[in-house]
């Protein structure tokens, strides 16, 4: 029987140093990404946030969310620096602390703009970014030989949280209906900071040295393997041209996800009412279900099922089969999308792929440029996450905006754009090959 009791290499083999359950890793690593996902569920605030008190036109709720998505994706590169540096512990402890201040904060900020764009999307987009490279950084050091999966896992509860968050607010709580949005922010902020603390218990790095019983990565080959014998610090990294290539799959792979997830309502509602003859409240249902429901859960699904398969076929041809899926179920979701049933299967495929982005990148940067700094080399991979998240939705809020005129028609051309690009990611990762290991840069 295997046993995940594992033991630390010592110079007295016959004294190893206790080492904790590495499963509790995943427990912790849930709990914070539970907490980190909330960010996904800002749209089940927008409505509350247009009416009074605040009366907030869309733009303003979508700059605040925008600036919580690029305030993530830069404050991460300082984060996996700083946890290499300082330990993972802290880190995640910090980010919980912040990103729970920033939601307690905007209680008291009142319906101002300026204010929740700060406490918010400032504030709580950085406490995002401080934790959220911890477990990916954390867990893919004490699973070398199970990379895809962990890193699914770790990050399976950032896209699982939105639906919790999502429904407590809603139709499961109705936290917002019984005590305001305002009131909803200072609760989750306490409910963030205890989550993180609880799940930061157990972000520590292995011992020196440890490797799980039985494995070694000579024996195992193939994706486990990959990232034990390279070490590139993110100078040397950033100096190769496999960074760039899987920075811009990265791009694409974002643009195309967060795009759907910015629109999704709005472009359903248009679509529902123009082919499927529905009422604007109907299409609203209709279109909130296949976004909270089908994108939300594919999307917590996704980033599970795309580890494991990468772990089993590698991760080129995982990131590769996954860019292709992806660019032709955005190619035909305009289609898709008039159809009640048609707009939850696009959804749902949508946000699968989108999902296995999570998974597969962090996997890919350990492979490619080593498990040692996979924090700090992350952190930087990981600003394609807010390019993506600026120019995909804003993209297609302008083609809506200048084609108004067309109707549902002026959503054809974004997403016909976003596919082009998860084709171009395609051909991409057809052309990745493993960097080779430079001295190190004195």
């Amino acid at each position: 029987m295997v046993t995940d009791e594992y033991a630390a290499s010592s110079p007295d083999p016959a004294a190893p140093a206790a080492v904790m359950n590495r499963w509790w890793v995943v427990v912790g690593a849930i709990l914070i990404q539970l907490c980190l996902g909330a960010i996904y569920a800002w749209s089940v605030f927008t409505p509350s946030l247009k009416a009074e008190p605040f009366s907030f036109s869309a733009t303003q709720t979508q700059w605040i969310f925008s600036v919580g998505l690029a305030t993530f994706a830069v404050v991460m590169v300082l984060a996996g620096k700083w946890q290499a540096r300082s330990g993972p512990t802290i880190v995640a402890r910090v980010g919980g602390l912040v990103l729970g201040l920033g939601y307690v904060a905007a209680k008291f900020v009142g319906p101002s703009f300026p204010g929740l764009l700060i406490t918010i999307g400032l504030v709580g987009g950085a406490g995002i970014g401080l934790a959220y490279v911890v477990p990916i950084a954390v867990g893919v050091k004490w699973f070398p030989d199970k990379k895809g999966m962990i890193t699914g896992l770790a990050v399976a509860g950032f896209g699982f949280g939105a639906l919790i968050w999502v429904k407590l607010a809603g139709s499961w709580g109705h936290l917002i209906d019984k005590s305001g949005v305002s009131s909803v922010f200072l609760y989750y902020g306490i409910a963030f900071f205890i989550l993180v603390m609880i799940g930061s218990i157990w972000m520590k790095n292995p011992p020196e040295g440890w490797s799980p019983a039985g494995w070694s990565p000579a024996q195992s080959g193939g994706a486990a393997a990959a990232g034990t014998t390279v070490s590139f610090e993110p100078n040397q990294m950033l100096a190769t041209p496999q960074f760039y290539m899987l920075w811009l799959m990265f791009i694409f792979g974002a643009l195309a996800g967060l795009m759907v997830i910015g629109i999704i309502k709005l472009f359903g509602i248009d679509a529902l009412q123009a082919r499927a003859g529905m009422t604007a409240e109907q299409a609203s249902a209709t279109a909130g279900t296949a976004m909270a429901v089908f994108l939300a859960i594919f999307n917590g699904l996704g980033r599970i099922c795309w580890g494991i398969v990468s772990d089993k076929i590698g991760r080129q041809a995982a990131l590769t089969v996954m860019m292709l899926l992806q660019g032709i179920i955005m190619l035909l979701f305009f289609w898709l999308g008039g159809a009640k049933w048609g707009l939850f299967l696009g959804a749902a495929l949508v946000g699968f792929n989108f999902g296995g982005n999570f998974a597969l990148f962090p996997a890919a940067t350990a492979d490619y440029f080593g498990n040692k700094n996979v924090g700090a080399n992350y952190g930087w991979m990981f600003t394609a996450y807010g390019v993506g998240g600026i120019v995909g939705p804003i993209m297609a809020g302008v083609f809506k905006d200048r084609g108004a005129e067309l109707g549902v028609a002026a959503w054809r051309m974004p997403f016909i754009i976003a596919g082009i690009a998860c084709l171009v990611a395609t051909v991409l990762g057809l052309l990745l090959r493993p960097p080779r290991p430079k001295p190190a840069v004195t």
